[in-house]
C-alpha cells in the first residue's frame, strides 16, 4: 500500500499554465495566477523587438501616424518552444499551454510540433484571441490550484472553450485592411460611412456580428449592453479590453455599466498588446466572458 502510495505522490507533478502574449494578460494577472507566457516578435522596418517588452500600442500608433507603416509579427519559432517548454519541465512540472485560435496564426501547431518530442506538454487551441484566450488560462490556473492534473485541465478547457463569448467593436478597419485581414474597398466604405463593426469569434474565425453608427461612446454602450442583456454569464471574471486612445473616465463609466449588467463579481480591464493593436488600431473595445 506505500509503495501505491508513493507511486501517485510521484505521478502528481506542479502543473503551469502557459499562454502566448496574443492573450493581453497584464503582469498582475500573470502573477496572480502564475501564468508564464511566450511572446511573439513585432517587426518594424529593421527593428525587432518581442510582444509586450519595450514596445507597446503607443509605438506603433506613433509610428503609423508618421509614415504609414504598421509592425509585422511572427510566432515564436520550434526553438523557442523548446526552450520555452524545456526550462519548466525541468522544474519538475507538467505544461498546459493555450494559444490564439489556429484559424488566426500558426502559433498553435508551431506549439504542438514542439510537444510532439516532450513528454507532460498539453496543448490547447483556445480557439479565441486576446483576452478570450486569458478566461481560459485564468480558469485552468483556478482548477490547478483545486488540485486537477495537466491532463484533466486540458480537457476541461477544451470543452469550455465553446463558452467563451470574445467580440469586439471597432472604431476603424483601417488596421485591419493594411494588415491584409479585410478588403480595401470594404474598409473604405465602412469608414467613408461611419460603420462601426462588430468582430466575434465563432469556430475559431472572426465574424462580423454587429454593425453600428454614430459617436464611439455610445457605440459602446450599445454594443455592451447587446453583448450581456439576457447571457446568463459566469460571475467570476469579465474583460473590459481596448486598444487605447479611449478616454479613461469613459472607460470607467462602461466597467461600471458591465458590473451592473453582469452582476460579475470581478472585472479585470486589460490593454490590448502590440500584436492585438497592430491589427485592430486604436479605439477598439471588447467585453469578454464566460457564459454558463
Amino acid at each position: 500500500m506505500k509503495d501505491m502510495n508513493a507511486m501517485k505522490d510521484q505521478k502528481k507533478k506542479p502543473v503551469v499554465i502557459t499562454t502566448d502574449s496574443t492573450a493581453d494578460i497584464s503582469r498582475e494577472l500573470q502573477e496572480r495566477f502564475q501564468i508564464r507566457i511566450i511572446p511573439l516578435t513585432v517587426t518594424l522596418g529593421e527593428e525587432s523587438y518581442l510582444d509586450g517588452v519595450g514596445f507597446t500600442r503607443d509605438d506603433i500608433y506613433a509610428r503609423y501616424h508618421a509614415d504609414g507603416i504598421l509592425p509585422q509579427t511572427a510566432a515564436p519559432g520550434i526553438d523557442a518552444f523548446l526552450d520555452f517548454f524545456g526550462e519548466i519541465l525541468q522544474e519538475g512540472c507538467e505544461i498546459v499551454h493555450l494559444d490564439i485560435s489556429s484559424e488566426l496564426s500558426n502559433i498553435c501547431n508551431v506549439a504542438r510540433l514542439a510537444a510532439e518530442s516532450l513528454e507532460d506538454v498539453h496543448v490547447v487551441d483556445s480557439r479565441m484571441l486576446s483576452s478570450g484566450i486569458a478566461l481560459l488560462a485564468i480558469e485552468g490556473a483556478e482548477c490547478r490550484d483545486r488540485g486537477m492534473c495537466a491532463e484533466e485541465i486540458a480537457a476541461h478547457l477544451n470543452t469550455l472553450k465553446s463558452k467563451v463569448s470574445t467580440s469586439f467593436v471597432l472604431e476603424t478597419l483601417e488596421f485591419m485592411w493594411k494588415g491584409g485581414r479585410c478588403k480595401g474597398v470594404t474598409a473604405l466604405g465602412a469608414n467613408l460611412l461611419k460603420i462601426r463593426p462588430a468582430l466575434e469569434m465563432q469556430d475559431g474565425k472572426l465574424v462580423v456580428c454587429n454593425k453600428y453608427r454614430g459617436k464611439m461612446p455610445g457605440v459602446y454602450r450599445k454594443y455592451i449592453t447587446e453583448r450581456l442583456t439576457g447571457k446568463k454569464i459566469r460571475p467570476a471574471h469579465i474583460f473590459l479590453t481596448d486598444s487605447g486612445e479611449i478616454d479613461t473616465a469613459l472607460l470607467s463609466e462602461l466597467e461600471e455599466m458591465i458590473r451592473e449588467l453582469s452582476g460579475c463579481r470581478e472585472i479585470h480591464r486589460a490593454d490590448a498588446g502590440a500584436t492585438i493593436s497592430s491589427h485592430c488600431g486604436p479605439g477598439c473595445l471588447g467585453v469578454l466572458f464566460i457564459e454558463e
